[in-house]
């Protein structure tokens, strides 16, 4: 999940406005918080712990979807296929990796 929708999520969750977050966060107006929420902009570390603390989360659980797709060993390819994974279903990602494995073996077979 991205950060956008995970802020957007938690917004929502605790019940906080744009205008409750920026009041939380230092150095953000309503306009940068909105941005976030909108995908627009990244918050800045000390932003991302702010969030942290105004959402009673982990800065790691705000982060993890944004460190894996800042990942430079990833082709943005890579990153499109596990972002199209991630939104199937458990099924669906199951047959998925059969699929992936089944091709994974004919060419080491080859």
């Amino acid at each position: 999940m991205s950060i956008d929708t995970t802020l957007r999520l938690l917004s929502k969750t605790r019940g906080l406005t744009v205008a409750d977050i920026a009041t939380a966060i230092p150095r953000a107006g309503i306009g940068t918080v909105n941005a976030w929420l909108k995908g627009e902009k990244l918050p800045g570390r000390d932003q991302v712990e702010a969030l942290a603390r105004a959402f009673g989360v982990p800065a790691g659980a705000l982060l993890s979807e944004l460190a894996s797709t800042l990942d430079p060993a990833r082709t943005k390819g890579e990153h499109e296929l596990l972002a199209a994974y991630r939104a199937l279903g458990t099924r669906q990602q199951g047959a998925l990796l059969e699929v992936a494995r089944s091709m994974k073996t004919r060419v080491t077979r080859k």
